[in-house]
């Protein structure tokens, strides 16, 4: 059985993804290498799998007319939006406590904005 590894592109379908994967070509003319991809259609296993995943796909039986590779093992998962958007939001909330509010009732700050825009006009 032929077993390869790629990145999901794509999770948009029921039960199937699209796993790109890429090899290294060497050009008999002119000797060097150089980047291929293909694109396989392979099958989730019922395992949760999103875009950027990096994936073992294994052969098998044709499953529809494209789709004959499975899914075998998630190698690597890539973070997730609602992961990120959480980080991002923790980042804010620790942020706003380090950084003391200004009240704009403080006749302090007022005074101080007064007598720069009269040394302005001045």
């Amino acid at each position: 059985m032929r077993t390869k590894q790629g990145v999901i592109t794509s999770a948009k379908m029921k039960g199937t993804v699209t796993v790109t994967v890429h090899r290294a070509v060497f050009h008999p003319l002119y000797k060097k290498r150089y980047r291929m991809s293909k694109k396989f259609l392979a099958d989730m296993n019922g395992m949760d799998l999103g875009v950027g995943d990096l994936v073992e796909i294994t052969e098998c039986r044709p499953l529809s007319k494209r789709k004959c590779f499975k899914v075998t093992e998630m190698i690597k998962q890539a973070p997730r939006v609602s992961e990120m958007a959480e980080e991002a939001t923790l980042a804010d909330a620790m942020q706003s406590k380090n950084v003391p509010e200004k009240n704009p009732m403080n006749p302090k700050s007022s005074s101080s904005s007064v007598s720069s825009t009269s040394s302005i006009a001045s």
